[in-house]
């Protein structure tokens, strides 16, 4: 079984910056996309990615939603 981190609760409500410091530190081998929280993204699952959903309604962009490797 596979001990990688494939979520990041943790980050919920952080800047979006910190997010991506995190997440590329626990996980350097996955692609890290930022998107604005309501746009709409392609489907589809992707082993190597990772979508961080921020708010960027708000000056500090803080995440919204549990950040997973897919």
């Amino acid at each position: 079984m596979s001990t990688e981190k494939t979520s990041w609760p943790e980050v919920v409500g952080w800047p979006a910056t910190a997010a991506v410091t995190q997440i590329n530190s626990d996980r350097p081998d996955v692609a890290i996309e930022v998107v604005p929280s309501g746009t709409f993204v392609m489907p589809g699952y992707n082993a190597k990615r990772v979508r961080v959903f921020f708010d960027a309604g708000n000056p500090i962009g803080p995440v919204v939603s549990i950040p997973v490797v897919g």
